[in-house]
């Protein structure tokens, strides 16, 4: 049995709980928000956390386990001993993952860390720790989320029919009903549109994001985006970052998603033919399915690395996720 603390506990971060409820193989025993943690080795009732979190605003308010923190992070790794940790924290601001993932290395904490960053900028910084992780027993997945992640993988085994890759095309597509339930998710495809940056987004209010939806009939429309898909694979050999295209729409006041998501992998094959192959999701899968199944598929490879001791920072292209049981 794997132990599984969750760092953020917003939209994803609850999701992240309800994907794990079922789980055999792995058991949610610690979460952490800005204002408190929650820690129980035999496992958190996700249910009654969700209730509690959504009525006050933190897990610190949760019966017997809560603890109110302004350094709940800190406290958390300090006081648990999961195994491994699920990043589903905003990038916000673009240096944040990477500050969380130093307080690990201080700790002197060992054990495996996962997270679904987007931005290439934040891969950089984390690819700048890689021996500070290895010195430290830390054994971390990044990129490991939908876009980043899933589709970066299927477009590595896609590449492999090809003698030269031309083309990746990520291109995705997300309905969510309510934007409230991930208003940090929100503020960083925000920063993605012309205009606006990763401060920008921080910075505005509840009432300026809705208005800024009011005026695009709650859609989202993002090109060319500044996503780590590209460094994730240029780092993995298959091409150079300039082949690499993101870009989708997000509906916010939708469930349905405005468009499928897929990746597009064009190449030459060894006997001179130009090909397409093109990877979808179902309608049906939600952001949160998406993102927090790799997620955890990521997190029990990396158990499985870090049980070798081979430690260090690898991305989803490097490395195939194991299925959670």
């Amino acid at each position: 049995m794997i132990k599984v603390g969750v760092l953020g506990f917003g939209g994803l971060g609850q999701a992240a709980a309800r994907v794990l409820k079922p789980k055999q193989s792995m058991q949610w025993v610690g979460a952490a928000d800005q204002k408190g943690y929650v820690y129980h080795q035999e496992g958190i009732d996700v249910n009654e956390a969700i209730a509690v979190y959504n009525l006050k605003g933190s897990l610190g308010y949760l019966d017997n386990y809560g603890v109110l923190s302004n350094e709940s992070i800190k406290e958390l790794i300090s006081v648990g001993a999961a195994d491994g940790y699920f990043l589903a924290l905003p990038n916000l601001p673009n240096t944040f993952m990477a500050e969380v993932a130093q307080q690990f290395i201080a700790s002197g904490w060992r054990g495996v860390l996962v997270d679904a960053i987007k931005r290439t900028s934040a891969l950089a910084q984390l690819l700048e720790l890689q021996e500070q992780f290895q010195a430290a027993g830390i054994t971390y997945l990044t990129g490991c989320g939908a876009t980043p992640g899933l589709l970066t993988a299927a477009a590595v085994i896609a590449a492999q029919s090809y003698a030269e890759i031309h083309s990746v095309n990520i291109t995705f597509g997300v309905g969510i009903a309510n934007w409230e339930a991930y208003r940090a998710t929100i503020r960083e495809d925000i920063a993605h549109l012309p205009g606006y940056d990763v401060e920008t987004a921080k910075g505005m209010s509840d009432q300026q994001v809705e208005a800024l939806l009011a005026k695009t009939n709650g859609i989202l429309t993002l090109e060319n985006m500044e996503h780590a898909d590209d460094l994730m694979l240029e780092l993995a050999g298959i091409c150079s970052r300039d082949r690499v295209t993101v870009g989708g729409v997000v509906d916010t006041r939708n469930a349905k998603k405005p468009l499928s998501t897929n990746v597009k992998v064009t190449g030459r094959t060894f006997e001179g033919k130009i090909a397409t192959h093109t990877f979808t999701l179902g309608d049906e899968t939600s952001m949160a399915a998406n993102v927090c199944g790799p997620a955890f598929g990521y997190l029990k490879a990396a158990k499985s690395l870090h049980d070798r001791g081979i430690y260090g920072l690898f991305t989803a292209a490097e490395v195939m996720p194991q299925f959670v049981n």
